[in-house]
């Protein structure tokens, strides 16, 4: 479980964002009201109809915090309320981080996007592609049309599995386990590459364990353990002071309890094993999930990235480089793409989710041509829209992942019938 959770162009024009206490509608212009009693009666509803425990939510916009609110519990069983500094698993919103550690190094020419990954990681030079299944039901493998890129393994088309579908190299993934605890990130590696791919590099978009073998591709170039950099290049400068893989045990009271819905109804998952990531034994240090946050953290984190690379006169990336990773890097002939149509028009940047086009119907989430995003396996939430000059990081703890409460917070944030600008 902990493995799920996922800019065409700057939109034109800022819209005349404005907060007051009026219906949040859209208008002709794109722009709309923030209203807090919306948002306050959304999160309220998460709770009280069963769909979450508690839920937060930490809007940012135009330099200014302009809501906070929280509902229900962080646990429901001892009755602790959801709170603003509420810790909680954020599993695949790692994933941005560790591309933000990555492309710090890119910055500083140590690599280039489109290098062949095994220049840097030899053990991906050996991969092999699925091609289908032998007489005898053993997989038939075959060598990749081109090597794996550096750019593929942060845009998932390397071709890489997740172990999240039907396929021979899916299964395996489970046999081998690469994500396993109990290895290092090399041995993570050294595993990974004896899946099967797929697909051959870019022909397909499908969420993978690339995040994972950028974290081992920092360790590499930096010949640091990949949370001590993380650490040391990101969090401490961004004073993100609770954030992180390894948490001590003094927080444990203010961690969220995870649950699991099942039959219309919430059942805690057995807290040795919601927090083994944080608290239990481990030797791997994942890139696509492990790290705990705060709204407050994570906003930090956001508000970087809003900022173009730098919050409070801390520069982490240059603007150019934060505009490179929310522009979409998906060629228009990469069709397949599992799963990442749930998330609305969208295309894929580096370690963000971007939108491309302003949603075509009433179901699909709100949102702004050029916002970039990601989420995590227990329904956590963040997105940047510099066309609001807004960041929102909403929490919930809930599997199996709900996009539901994703489309409601974003109707509450921007209003129902909300398309934006029209973008290029």
């Amino acid at each position: 479980m902990q493995r799920r959770d996922a800019l065409a162009a700057i939109a034109g024009g800022l819209a005349a964002a404005t907060i007051s206490g009026a219906n949040a509608r859209a208008a002709p212009s794109g722009a709309f009201s923030l209203d807090r009693a919306t948002i306050d009666a959304t999160l309220r509803q998460f709770v009280t109809a069963g769909r979450a425990a508690g839920a937060s939510a930490l809007v940012w916009q135009g330099g200014a915090e302009r809501y906070f609110g929280a509902a229900g519990f962080a646990d429901r069983e001892a009755k602790r309320p959801m709170q603003r500094d509420t810790l909680v698993q954020i599993f695949s919103m790692t994933k941005p981080v560790t591309g933000v550690a990555l492309m710090q190094l890119w910055e500083q020419g140590r690599f280039g996007l489109d290098d062949p990954l095994a220049r840097y990681l030899p053990a991906f030079g050996a991969v092999k592609v699925l091609a289908g299944t032998g007489s005898d039901g053993k997989p038939i493998l075959r060598a990749p049309s081109r090597p794996i890129a550096v750019r593929d393994i942060m845009r998932h088309t390397a071709g890489f599995s997740y172990g999240m579908r039907d396929t021979a190299a899916d299964a395996i993934f489970h046999e081998i386990n690469p994500l396993a605890l109990t290895n290092t990130l090399d041995e993570m590696g050294d595993k990974l590459a004896r899946v099967p791919l797929l697909f051959d590099p870019g022909e397909e978009w499908s969420y993978s364990t690339g995040v994972d073998v950028q974290a081992l591709l920092v360790e590499h170039l930096t010949g640091e353990p990949f949370e001590q950099h993380v650490r040391r290049a990101i969090l401490d400068p961004l004073k993100m002071t609770d954030t992180g893989w390894t948490q001590p045990a003094s927080r444990l009271p203010r961690f969220a309890a995870s649950y699991t819905k099942a039959d219309g109804s919430l059942a805690r998952i057995p807290d040795e094993k919601a927090r083994a990531l944080n608290f239990g034994p481990r030797r791997l240090t994942m890139g696509g999930a492990g790290l705990a946050s705060t709204l407050d953290d994570y906003m930090r984190f956001a508000r970087m990235l809003l900022g173009r690379g730098t919050l409070d006169g801390t520069r982490i990336l240059a603007p150019s480089t934060v505009d490179l990773m929310a522009t979409n890097q998906l060629d228009p002939r990469i069709t397949r793409r599992f799963f990442l149509p749930e998330k609305g028009a969208v295309g894929f940047g580096l370690d963000f989710a971007v939108r491309t086009a302003q949603p075509r119907t009433a179901t699909e989430n709100r949102g702004t041509v050029g916002e970039f995003f990601w989420d995590g396996a227990e329904t956590t939430l963040f997105w940047v829209d510099p066309a609001n000059d807004m960041a929102v990081v909403f929490f919930v703890q809930v599997t199996p992942f709900d996009g539901t409460l994703h489309h409601d917070i974003r109707a509450a944030v921007y209003g129902a019938d909300y398309l934006g600008p029209a973008g290029d």
